[in-house]
């Protein structure tokens, strides 16, 4: 197998783990008499397809090596790239992201929409990479697994990995023909990626701090609602116009904006109380530490035990 060949040359030790998520086909069967022949190859196999984000979670948390590749089953990642991803994180990073600089996809139905998205995030995100789409990346093991996936958040790793102080970096890689099968991504899942999009962009900017999200939102309608309440009322008592005649909308409008000001202040409080339940409720850290140097152990220090939890030495 091309793969292994690969790693043997790197002259590493290695593991190699094989996520089924619910193939109908003879995968498993497959990857089990690999299994047999090689003590090196682990597999995973979920009940059912849970999507990719899923999977990809279930192979990092199974995964025990110090750096963690990732790569598609379709035979589109060539692993002759590994040992340049692998150079990568001895310089330092510690992600590295594939750039499939010369797609051959279809240019309507994937190029464009795909370029759209990678330069909306790398915009949002603040992350300049040109491709976050694809499976191909190279993690430290601390990095990936600080991160929680959910829903169709691999996309934004690299976006969710910055946020933890990651140095990242990318590589060009070949973008293979799929030997076999067709992909379920198109146009229609840019809407999708977009919402996704807001919903990173909201987590990384505001997550511990969601009042200065909604109340910034809710202060500015409510003041704009006061201001053109004061206006008409202005105009009620100066000039005795009869609002609901003659500003009837504008009336409303004010009412309006004052009230779903008041409700987004309402909401940012909510979101306080929400986040210092989660954040205290799991020790949850809201730092990630990259180093520690300390004298503690030679002093016999005993405020040691008392490190957050969650954090470690190095």
């Amino acid at each position: 197998m091309k793969l292994t060949e690969v790693m043997d040359s790197i002259g590493e030790p290695y593991e190699l783990v094989f996520v089924d998520d619910g193939s109908r086909d003879d995968t498993f069967k497959v990857l089990s008499e690999i299994y047999e022949h090689d003590r090196r190859v682990n597999l995973v196999r979920l009940r059912r397809n849970f999507g990719q984000t899923s999977a990809l979670k279930a192979g990092f948390d199974f995964a025990r090596g110090e750096v963690i590749i990732s790569m598609d089953g379709d035979l589109q990642h060539d692993p002759e790239e590994i040992p340049r991803f692998l150079e990568k994180i001895e310089e330092g990073f510690d992600l590295v992201s594939g750039w499939r600089y010369a797609r051959r996809d279809h240019w309507l139905m994937r190029q464009i929409p795909s370029r759209i998205a990678n330069w909306m995030m790398a915009k949002l995100s603040g992350v300049d990479l040109h491709d976050f789409g694809t499976t191909f990346k190279a993690y430290r093991r601390e990095i990936i697994q600080e991160i929680q996936l959910y829903g169709e958040l691999h996309r934004f790793i690299p976006a969710l990995a910055s946020s933890t102080g990651a140095k990242i970096t990318e590589v060009p890689i070949a973008n293979l023909q799929r030997k076999s099968g067709k992909s379920n991504y198109g146009i229609g899942r840019t809407i999708r990626v977009f919402l996704d999009l807001v919903m990173v962009k909201f987590l990384l900017d505001y997550s511990t701090r969601p009042l200065q999200f909604f109340g910034l939102l809710g202060m500015g309608g409510a003041g704009l609602g006061v201001l053109l309440g004061a206006a008409l009322a202005f105009d009620k008592f100066y000039y005795h116009t009869a609002l609901m005649t003659t500003h009837g909308p504008l009336l409303l409008l004010a009412v309006a904006l004052f009230v779903s000001g008041i409700q987004f202040v309402s909401m940012g409080l909510l979101g306080e109380i929400s986040a210092r339940t989660y954040y205290e409720s799991q020790n949850k850290p809201i730092y990630a530490l990259r180093e520690v140097k300390s004298h503690r152990k030679e002093l016999g220090d005993s405020a040691e035990s008392a490190r957050p939890s969650g954090n470690s030495e190095r």
